[in-house]
């Protein structure tokens, strides 16, 4: 239990911040999911959910919930998974 009002705060805006970033992460991996699954099974619609994937992997990084080269490194291996060898 926190001793001071102002660790009070920050206790309740990580609950807040968790709960937000842990909506956007999860949101993002379904997605990269349902992309990683399309292209698994040469879906003709891979090329959309790979969109919307990198997508989803930019805008959890503008909202702080991932940080630059972790997104990078998602969108990476999604788009290289992609490339026929």
């Amino acid at each position: 239990m926190p001793n001071h009002k102002s660790a009070e705060k920050r206790d309740r805006q990580r609950k807040k911040r968790r709960l937000a970033n842990r909506a956007v992460v999860g949101r993002m991996r379904t997605v990269i999911k349902l992309a990683r699954a399309a292209v698994d099974q040469k879906n003709p619609e891979a090329d959309k959910l790979i969109k919307q994937a990198v997508s989803y992997i930019d805008q959890a990084v503008s909202k702080g919930a991932l940080k630059r080269n972790t997104g990078s490194r998602y969108i990476s291996r999604l788009v290289r998974r992609t490339v026929p060898d």
